[in-house]
């Protein structure tokens, strides 16, 4: 390839009509997550568009087209490098079972409804430990009653007087100065 090529390709990528647009700067420093996520996607919508156009370039190919397809080769590679250094901002995990559904030519919103169905199984699994639980102590309260009836109304006052500062407590540890109450901020 000739060096004066290299130049043009490398200040830029090339437009649909041969034209050289300016790339963007990917060494720029941006803090929203949203904001490097969404380059990524630009890139990826660029990256298929400049990959379409190269299959354009490449299914009509002569010799005198060899300039405009190695223009377009060269802006996919820039295209691509873009895109990797982009998507090093980016943390996203994506879980393996997923990347295996796809794989395997499956809907991923199958994952995500097998995993909510667990936690809802989950959940009533939960439900039915915690009714058994206040089913014992409701039991229990019932038999302390009928076995001791002083000290059960001795341990319901130190219960309610106890539930009382607890509640107090965590009102004043969560609420500001003007009555506001303190969310806490996810990590």
């Amino acid at each position: 390839m000739d060096p004066s090529q290299n130049t043009v390709a490398s200040m830029g990528v090339s437009g649909g009509n041969g034209v050289i647009n300016p790339q963007n700067d990917v060494t720029t420093s941006q803090d929203d997550p949203k904001q490097d996520l969404n380059q990524v996607i630009n890139s990826i919508q660029k990256t298929l568009g400049l990959l379409h156009q190269l299959y354009l370039n490449v299914s009509s190919f002569n010799t005198g087209l060899q300039l405009p397809l190695l223009q377009r080769i060269n802006s996919l590679v820039l295209e691509l490098d873009n895109m990797a250094k982009l998507s090093e901002k980016c943390n996203i995990q994506v879980p393996v079972e997923v990347l295996n559904l796809i794989d395997d030519g499956k809907n991923p919103d199958g994952f995500t409804k097998d995993v909510i169905n667990s936690c809802i199984a989950k959940n009533q699994i939960t439900k039915g430990k915690t009714d058994a639980f206040k089913g014992l102590r409701r039991h229990l309260l019932e038999e302390l009653d009928q076995a001791f009836p002083d000290e059960a109304d001795s341990f319901r006052d130190i219960r309610a007087a106890s539930a009382a500062e607890a509640k107090r407590l965590a009102q004043a540890q969560s609420s500001l100065p003007n009555g506001d109450v303190k969310v806490k901020a996810e990590p």
